[in-house]
């Protein structure tokens, strides 16, 4: 349920109305916008009588929501998430970024070396698997500990913030040094990881799982959100269809459907979407023309020799071209 508060509300009248909610047992969130204040009740509202709301001077109106999902719900919170990393970077409401770096960290050089070319191509976060979910347990499983490592002394020489994906929660101590914690689409609905999440205040990039419905994505990250760390951004990557000419299919639909139904920032994986690096910069302009907050994006100095993703992976010269021209275009961007 939602209460919408007029403009002009009296903030004593507003302190007895949260009191007079709370003692229903009902959770109060508050979300005060530029031209509304909007209380949104979470929990058993059965007892909270509609009529008696409606007839109070200081309400506008007020609905009962079906969606599963509250915190993440745009009704409960009209304006949009801004995220913004400990180096004045920010992610939504309007700030358009570009994360891009290699699959996985394969050694130092490789990784200092693709880090300071996607900074001068435009980049502002960096991307870096250290612990790889693979299909094949045959397959790079990444570098680990000694991969967050490599990633923290890029991030030292170019002062790039960085991204990188939890597989375990045992291992969060390993993450103080990761500005975004990055959880991968076969873990969307790992619920025990995503509650523990939200018991942390780092912020948190949710992919969207190969067969899930947006709703059960905002859903999870409800999750995190319900546990106290509000900061969540979800990433289409491309669902699993039909269609095998791409790697998966990207639903670029999601972004202006998401962008509707929650204030959290939209990402948009042209990378592991597509599967095929010349796939990726058509993709990548359609995300920021219909409205994207960030685009993720895979690049290696070798993609011939990739120890993962290699057929998907810019260069760091086609990662450039491709930033030039999404820049030329983001003035005219649907967001």
């Amino acid at each position: 349920m939602i209460i919408l508060l007029k403009k002009n509300a009296n903030q004593t009248q507003i302190e007895h109305l949260k009191e007079s909610l709370t003692s229903m047992g009902v959770q109060l969130n508050v979300s005060v916008g530029q031209s509304h204040t909007i209380i949104g009740l979470l929990g058993d509202t059965s007892r909270v009588d509609i009529d008696m709301l409606n007839a109070l001077e200081i309400v506008e109106s007020v609905q009962r929501i079906q969606e599963p999902f509250k915190k993440a719900n745009r009704r409960f919170h009209e304006d949009d998430t801004i995220i913004e990393l400990e180096n004045g970077v920010k992610i939504g409401g309007g700030n358009f970024q570009m994360i891009a770096g290699p699959c996985s960290v394969e050694t130092e050089s490789q990784i200092i070396e693709v880090a300071q070319a996607v900074k001068a191509a435009g980049a502002t976060i960096l991307r870096g698997g250290a612990f790889k979910p693979r299909t094949s347990p045959y397959a790079f499983q990444g570098l680990g500990a000694e991969g967050l490592r490599l990633l923290s002394k890029a991030k030292k020489e170019t002062g790039l913030p960085i991204i990188t994906e939890l597989m375990d929660a045992a291992h969060l101590s390993l993450f103080d040094d990761v500005d975004i914690i990055q959880i991968g689409a076969r873990n969307m609905q790992n619920f025990e990881l995503l509650k523990q999440l939200g018991k942390i205040n780092k912020p948190v990039l949710l992919k969207r799982g190969l067969a899930n419905t947006l709703q059960e994505l905002l859903t999870s990250a409800e999750y995190v959100m319900a546990g106290g760390n509000e900061q969540v951004m979800v990433c289409e990557r491309g669902i699993r269809t039909f269609e095998t000419r791409t790697r998966n299919t990207l639903d670029l639909s999601a972004v202006p459907v998401l962008h509707r139904i929650t204030h959290l920032p939209v990402v948009i994986d042209p990378s592991h979407a597509t599967g095929v690096a010349k796939l990726v910069p058509p993709m990548a302009l359609a995300a920021t023309a219909c409205g994207a907050d960030a685009l993720i994006v895979e690049v290696h100095n070798d993609p011939a020799h990739a120890l993962c993703d290699g057929a998907q992976s810019l260069t760091p010269e086609d990662f450039a071209e491709m930033a030039r021209r999404v820049k030329a275009i983001l003035p005219y961007s649907m967001r």
